[in-house]
């Protein structure tokens, strides 16, 4: 699995949370900008992984090849709504053989999430992209990875070996950016 890259997407509000207390992304999170730059990536990914709560919500993704984490299965699957989607049970199967199950041997994997998924990847990561909204404000929300609030996701993702590089504006006047954090 040396040819796989593993690259990590999340936009989190000013206090850390990708979703609100039922687990549904705000709107007040949806920026068109952040959007563009998201669908522009999964789009030159060769699998796109997440749990059975996340998912992309964009024009192509019905053409994306994924795996989707579940535990209503012993191991690996085809999912019977989506031709292009393997479900996977961590329990029952490595993610090298959902990876071959998908026949995916070589490119970029995006992970989109929840906090469970980013957390089995977190030290598989080359680069995770931080999207941040610092004035939006999830009140009692779902934290993107585990032991956020506790921790910041800058402090998360520093104490898994990654460095922030370079920081891009994805909305101007709402002060979203985007950062690559990095493996060194």
């Amino acid at each position: 699995m040396s040819a796989l890259r593993f690259e990590g997407y999340v936009i989190v509000s000013g206090n850390g949370m990708l979703a609100d207390a039922s687990g549904v992304m705000p709107d007040s999170l949806k920026f068109p900008g952040d959007q563009q730059f998201f669908n522009d990536a999964l789009d030159r990914t060769s699998l796109i992984v997440h749990g059975r709560n996340s998912f992309e919500d964009q024009p192509n993704s019905p053409q994306r090849k994924r795996i989707v984490l579940t535990r209503q299965i012993d191991g690996i699957a085809p999912d019977p709504t989506n031709a292009q989607a393997t479900l996977w049970n961590p329990a029952g199967a490595t993610f090298e053989q959902a990876c071959t199950y998908a026949d995916v041997t070589h490119g970029t994997i995006a992970i989109i999430g929840g906090p469970i998924v980013f957390g089995m990847f977190m030290d598989r990561f080359d680069t995770f992209w931080l999207s941040e909204a610092p004035h939006v404000i999830v009140p009692n929300g779902q934290g993107c990875f585990p032991n956020v609030p506790a921790r910041s996701p800058r402090e998360v993702l520093a104490s898994h070996g990654l460095k922030a590089a370079e920081t891009r504006a994805l909305d101007v006047a709402n002060d979203v950016t985007v950062t690559a954090w990095r493996r060194s």
